[in-house]
């Protein structure tokens, strides 16, 4: 006759039975295969513009040197893309970012920033900023000590004196106080001319310095975008401009714009500009490209999807060249969170790129060929 088993007795024969095979489906699993997978890390990279593998405010490195830099040796990737702006910023030699910025038409410097953190979900921006050399660090005291993303104008100043930023009285350089000078020279010295006159003289004017090598091309549309990720895929970006050379005062572009001059999501990617900033404003363009790449989309046809919308938006005839192609530069910087990268722009232009080759100016990938008249 049979014995009967316990309940208890069965459940514990029954629990020591599972484990021994387990063990053992473990031991064979182990020998034919590894037991967990290691996801690979991203590779670190800082893109920008073309201007941040170039100055070096009497320094031995560059803005994408810099920044990469500091993000290998483990900084925050924010602080790093900063730091690398701020070399351009206080570079005299460039006279399209911070001190030195060519001026807008009546002779003041005003400064535009905007920075976006990733991992933080945090931003800040200035607008029409005065006297201070690097709008990029007060941008990011907006982020860090404020509610806001934007602040502009005196308010932007008085906020920065707040925060202990030193003010000066004028950002001017000798460069730029004379290129001023030579353009104020060039149209009607009263300055008061009906404003379709006034228009065509300064635009005029700009045109022939460029022509003349007195300015160059970017100095019109003149700014510094700059992008970084991490081993960790942590993403931040950065832009900081002087904005238009000789523009009417209080103008805004679109580098203190949030999806516009700059947009980073941290699941995504960042994405930055320099050029026209009115087409960019009036597309989002930034904001678009990462929605792109959310979709799967490459860097580099993001990059030309909005540029194609930017071509089939602009109508006007005083924008656009003979062949009914836009008649102005605009450049996209774009990065996504695999570390993949890309530079595009509507017509060939160059930008920068730093990984652990070392730092490199590259070619862009143009939508057109041939050049603005601009």
């Amino acid at each position: 006759m049979s014995k009967k088993i316990k309940r208890r007795d069965f459940m514990i024969t029954s629990a020591a039975g599972l484990t021994i095979a387990a063990s053992q489906t473990a031991k064979t699993r182990t020998h034919l295969a590894p037991t967990m997978l290691i996801q690979s890390r991203v590779k670190p990279v800082v893109v920008s513009s073309a201007n941040g593998n170039q100055f070096k405010n009497g320094g031995n490195v560059t803005a994408v040197q810099k920044a990469f830099t500091m993000i290998t040796q483990g900084a925050d990737v924010l602080d790093s893309v900063i730091a690398g702006v701020n070399i351009v910023e206080l570079d005299p030699l460039d006279d399209s970012v911070g001190y030195g910025g060519l001026p807008n038409a009546e002779g003041v410097v005003q400064l535009d920033s905007s920075c976006m953190h990733g991992p933080r979900k945090r931003a800040g921006a200035v607008g029409a900023l005065e006297g201070v050399r690097t709008p990029s660090l007060v941008a990011q005291s907006v982020m860090d000590n404020t509610d806001h993303h934007l602040i502009v104008g005196r308010g932007a100043q008085d906020f920065a004196r707040g925060m202990g930023f030193k003010i000066e009285d004028d950002l001017n350089t000798d460069n730029s106080r004379r290129q001023w000078l030579e353009w104020k020279r060039r149209i009607d010295p009263s300055h008061y001319l009906d404003p379709k006159k006034r228009a065509e003289a300064g635009h005029r004017a700009a045109l022939e310095m460029l022509a003349e090598g007195l300015l160059r091309e970017e100095n019109l549309h003149g700014t510094i975008n700059c992008d970084g990720i991490n081993s960790k895929g942590e993403i931040c970006g950065v832009t900081t401009t002087s904005g238009l050379a000789w523009k009417i005062p209080g103008r805004l572009g679109d580098s203190p714009i949030l999806g516009a001059g700059l947009y980073v999501d941290g699941a995504v990617g960042a994405a930055g500009s320099t050029g026209r900033g009115e087409a960019n404003l009036y597309n989002l363009c930034s904001f678009v490209i990462i929605e792109e790449m959310r979709r799967g989309v490459h860097p580099k046809d993001a990059g030309m999807e909005v540029l194609k919308r930017i071509k089939a938006n602009t109508v006007e005839k005083r924008l656009l060249k003979p062949d009914g192609n836009p008649n102005f530069s605009i450049n996209f910087y774009i990065l996504n969170a695999k570390g993949e990268y890309a530079g595009v722009s509507m017509y060939q232009s160059k930008y920068a790129m730093c990984n652990e080759n070392g730092p490199q100016t590259l070619a862009t990938e143009p939508l057109l060929p041939g050049k603005p008249s601009e």
